[in-house]
């Protein structure tokens, strides 16, 4: 007879590979409506506990494609009054509005949830003598810690990020996310740890355009704090995901790594494993681990990557969380999810379904002739 101090009700255990993650990419380009992603990660349910959930979806904004658009929560138009003054000294506002969202009862003590699709001004870009990327990351940086009561959660091109404190499905809902339509989509569910959950630790972390959702817990994160922060960027949420975030941004955009070597670098070979490859792919792994060796990420993980035209999913080397791919030949469709039931549900016949191995990235990109 199976003894009753073992027997617990569902919800009274801590689950702790919990947290749940999902993306669908479309390499054709082909636009996917924003009840997927919901319906894939609300699959997932019992994997997070209401204090987070959040999506990025990229291509949602052909009107403006080559503007920056920024989400921002404010705490009150005081804090709103200061962040649109500022914008308005380093840019050209083409458009602001509030973010549309609809009452949901699970939803609540929200903010104020505005969007800006902005330009940096000509005369203050040339003035800074910083590339236009440089320019904008930095006055985000600058909103997100000088600026009290305000914090930009969403700044990229053509996509956005849309989050709160709830459950995944109550959140997209509260967003209206059926009236969005995307190439990529990515999607997290919270079960938080060591940080308590508000609007802003929720996931998807986005740094111009690139977005992070993060299943897992680093046990580098103070030792990978501290070297990055000595590029300029700020942690001042407390959590891996960020760090994980100015991370991948670090070495993508600022060093110009590929997201094949990113992947090497925080998730690296073992030197066991390195010592018995082949010269050429020895010498570049050596150098990789050498050279950012304050940038590998130790600790169970498994995240997705939303950049421009692609996504990346990886785990951490020795694969302590769970994370599958499937892949629909016809449609040039990519699934990936924490569970395979997260596949199944939006697309029940996919050609192949995988688990990768630990520190293996599984890439997509746009193919050459999508538009988007």
């Amino acid at each position: 007879m199976m003894s009753q101090n073992i027997l617990h009700k569902e919800g009274e255990v801590r689950i702790p590979s919990g947290c749940a993650i999902s993306g669908i990419f479309s390499k054709s380009g082909k636009k996917v409506n924003g009840r997927e992603i919901i319906k894939s990660i609300a699959t997932m349910h019992d994997r997070s506990n209401g204090l987070g959930g959040g999506f990025a979806g990229y291509g949602i904004y052909p009107q403006y494609p080559d503007a920056y658009a920024f989400h921002v929560f404010y705490n009150d138009e005081d804090s709103k009054a200061r962040c649109e003054k500022f914008l308005e000294r380093h840019f050209d506002v083409i458009n602001l509005s509030k973010i549309p969202t609809r009452k949901v009862a699970a939803i609540t003590d929200e903010p104020l949830i505005w969007r800006y699709f902005v330009t940096p001004l000509h005369i203050k870009l040339m003035q800074s003598q910083l590339s236009e990327e440089e320019f904008t990351k930095r006055c985000v940086i600058h909103i997100n810690t000088q600026l009290d009561g305000a914090y930009v959660f969403s700044s990229g091109k053509n996509m956005g990020v849309f989050k709160a404190v709830g459950f995944p499905e109550d959140v997209g809902e509260f967003y209206r996310l059926e009236e969005y339509d995307a190439y990529s989509w990515t999607a997290h569910g919270r079960y938080p740890t060591n940080t308590p959950g508000w609007w802003g630790g929720a996931h998807p972390f986005d740094l111009l355009g690139l977005s992070i959702v993060h299943n897992g817990e680093i046990s580098s994160y103070d030792a990978n704090r501290r070297y990055i922060e000595m590029f300029g960027y700020k942690c001042n949420l407390l959590t891996d995901t960020e760090v994980i975030t100015y991370i991948i941004d670090y070495l993508a955009n600022e060093k110009k790594l590929t997201m094949e070597e990113v992947a090497s670098v925080i998730a690296a070979p073992f030197w066991s494993t390195i010592e018995r490859m082949p010269q050429k792919q020895r010498e570049q792994l050596t150098y990789l681990r050498n050279t950012f060796a304050s940038l590998l990420i130790t600790g169970p993980f498994s995240i997705l990557v939303g950049f421009e035209g692609g996504m990346m999913a990886l785990n951490d080397r020795l694969k302590l969380r769970s994370m599958v791919v499937g892949e629909k030949d016809d449609t040039d469709m990519v699934y990936i999810a924490s569970e395979e039931c997260a596949i199944r549900v939006i697309e029940p016949r996919v050609d192949r379904v995988w688990s990768p191995k630990g520190g293996e990235p599984v890439i997509v990109r746009l193919n050459p002739d999508a538009k988007v």
